[in-house]
């Protein structure tokens, strides 16, 4: 299981964000369910890891957000609600979230191993020494750390867009989601360019420019890493 903790940045100049953010997240995930753990900050149970990336970009392309992700095992059954949750996982988000806020300079985001049940916990990471979750060196540690790695890659390109080129991207991943497949291609691009009334070579520079290509490219590498980091922490027990 991934639980994933978020929490809102910059809460106390800023307006309350939870209630949109549980709105929108609620039309993303058909696994999970998120609710307001504590202050402005959400939490959620998440079984698929697709839908983990697609949460956490979702999350980090408003600049809003601080996004901890556990990965490992929770303690069954699940409650009704997300907050009376435990296991190890939780503990990771936890740790995830706070190493996330340590990175708020960069992409604010962290993926963090849970311990094995059996004495050992997950430790909060050295300010120091950031890149460490996890029990230090153990398998799953070290594939949560390249889950993060990609994970904060895609960020960026996500982080960095701008709001014209926002524009096109979602133009175009509506177009995507009523054909076959598909991520921006040429015939996808023509539709999008008609639809926003420019030119095909305006929706092709925006394109580019925006990174839509290699962030759809890489999203199925993310999501296979938070599946091999799952599995190595629950080999690790």
């Amino acid at each position: 299981m991934y639980v994933m903790t978020i929490d809102q940045r910059g809460s106390t100049g800023d307006v309350d964000r939870v209630p949109g953010l549980l709105e929108e997240l609620d039309a993303l995930s058909t696994s999970g369910r998120f609710e307001r753990s504590v202050g402005d900050e959400v939490q959620g149970v998440v079984e698929h890891p697709d839908e983990v990336v697609e949460i956490a970009l979702h999350a980090l392309r408003s600049g809003h957000w601080y996004v901890g992700i556990g990965v490992g095992e929770v303690d069954q059954p699940l409650p009704a609600s997300p907050r009376e949750g435990s296991g190890p996982a939780f503990v990771a988000a936890r740790a995830a979230v706070d190493r996330a806020k340590a990175a708020a300079a960069h992409v604010p985001l962290a993926v963090v191993a849970g311990g094995a049940r059996r004495g050992r916990s997950v430790p909060a990471p050295a300010a120091a020494a950031p890149a460490q979750n996890g029990a230090p060196g153990s398998e799953g540690a070290k594939a949560c750390a390249n889950a993060e790695a990609v994970l904060r890659l895609i960020g960026r390109l996500v982080q960095d867009r701008t709001a014209a080129q926002w524009k096109v991207v979602d133009v175009l991943r509506s177009v995507r989601q009523g054909q076959a497949g598909g991520h921006g291609g040429h015939g996808s691009q023509k539709i999008a360019a008609q639809k926003l009334g420019i030119t095909e070579q305006s929706v092709s520079r925006a394109v580019l420019r925006s990174g839509w290509q290699e962030e759809w490219a890489a999203r199925p590498a993310a999501a296979m890493l938070l599946s091999f980091a799952h599995d190595s922490t629950e080999g690790d027990r």
